[in-house]
């Protein structure tokens, strides 16, 4: 399966594993002429164990998406802003020690476009998007009318419908043993080109406001501060009547 995917030309080749001995077989097999990402992982020594066994970059989270409930059933997992500070600050570590630098991807919880900031400047080389993807009209899932709104179809690779039970499988009876996603839909989102616009719009308005002009330059000069709930409430509409809230910035698209 696996010669098959490369002999077509593939841009990356990205394992849903943390076991190093697939990544060395890659390596022996194919060098560096196949860009490979691993993960996921949590911490700075599964980062470390990837990037010793060839990753070319390395997917971090695990239970953060908005269909997974790795955490609920199997209690594995970080919470996603700890896990991409504590594996990015062991990234710089390694490129001081080693001159070789692993970019890291954010890969969960990103709901509204400012997570996508928040996620570069604790760190991440860029993100995962599967949710936001997903609600666009070049999404191969179905748009459906629920509840009066329109809606598209988006589901977990560890829910049953993805039937992807040899991801999860830990050998045995060919089937899924217990759901790691869910079945869902997400709010419909028109043409990703209108879509994709405004988010590098508000991730360049964010850099304009800390000074930064590049990823790199966000990361030094943008501070992160833990907020209470109120704070949470105070930093969108209150008490007011809204008249209309199509662009009301707390409303999750």
């Amino acid at each position: 399966m696996l010669q098959r995917e490369v002999v077509t030309e593939m841009y990356a080749l990205i394992l849903q594993t943390r076991q190093k001995h697939c990544l060395e077989w890659i390596r022996a097999k194919y060098g560096d002429t196949v860009k490979v990402g691993a993960g996921n992982v949590v911490d700075r020594e599964g980062f470390r164990f990837l990037a010793r066994a060839g990753a070319d970059f390395v997917k971090v989270g695990i239970g953060g998406g908005s269909i997974c409930i790795t955490r609920e059933t199997k209690g594995i997992g970080r919470g996603q802003a700890t896990a991409v500070i504590d594996v990015a600050a062991e990234r710089d570590r390694y490129f001081a020690e080693t001159g070789v630098y692993v970019p890291i991807c954010a890969d969960g919880g990103i709901v509204q476009d400012y997570h996508i900031t928040l996620a570069l400047a604790m760190g991440a080389d860029f993100c995962m998007l599967g949710r936001y993807f997903s609600r666009f009209d070049e999404s191969p899932t179905s748009k459906v009318l629920i509840g009066g709104s329109y809606m598209k179809e988006y589901w977990g690779e560890g829910s049953a419908r993805a039937r992807n039970w040899q991801r999860y499988d830990l050998g045995g009876a060919a089937k899924l043993s217990f759901e790691e996603g869910v079945d869902s839909y997400v709010p419909y989102a028109g043409k990703l080109s209108d879509g994709m616009a405004t988010t590098l719009s508000k991730v360049r308005s964010t850099m304009c406001n800390c000074g930064a002009l590049t990823i790199p330059e966000l990361r030094e000069k943008a501070k992160l501060t833990l907020v209470s709930s109120v704070s949470i409430v105070e930093g969108g509409a209150h008490d007011v009547l809204l008249k209309d809230t199509t662009n009301s910035g707390n409303q999750r698209s």
